[in-house]
């Protein structure tokens, strides 16, 4: 019999432990592949942090960095390991559409544009 010591949904947890990390996968899904590009809208972000964020990203193997012909070009992609999470970004956004959280609430036809939105994005049927 086998034994476990550790339960997958925590092994899971531990990749979205760190706060950025489920807007920034997000943010690559929908095209965003730069340094500067996590930024927008974010404005509590550093740069600091958001650098420290895409090396543990990359470091868990949810990311590539792509080095250009310059050092400053860099872009990032998701490997294989972070587009396998599309469902669970589909999931939150989802939650997020679907029920009310503090005074946000979107009307049925919102609702419907950001599934189409999300579904098309995450690259799900």
């Amino acid at each position: 019999m086998n034994t476990y010591t550790q339960c997958p949904i925590d092994l899971v947890v531990k990749l979205f432990n760190k706060k950025w990390v489920i807007q920034i996968l997000s943010d690559l899904f929908f095209g965003k592949t730069r340094f500067n590009q996590f930024k927008e809208n974010k404005p509590k972000l550093s740069n600091k942090v958001l650098s420290n964020c895409l090396k543990d990203m990359e470091k868990d193997g949810l990311i590539e960095k792509i080095s250009k012909r310059y050092e400053r070009d860099v872009e990032y992609i998701l490997t294989k390991k972070g587009q396998a999470l599309n469902k669970i970004i589909y999931e939150l956004a989802m939650f997020g559409i679907d029920e009310e959280i503090g005074e946000i609430k979107f009307n049925e036809e919102t609702k419907g544009k950001l599934r189409r939105n999300f579904k098309e994005k995450l690259l799900l049927n």
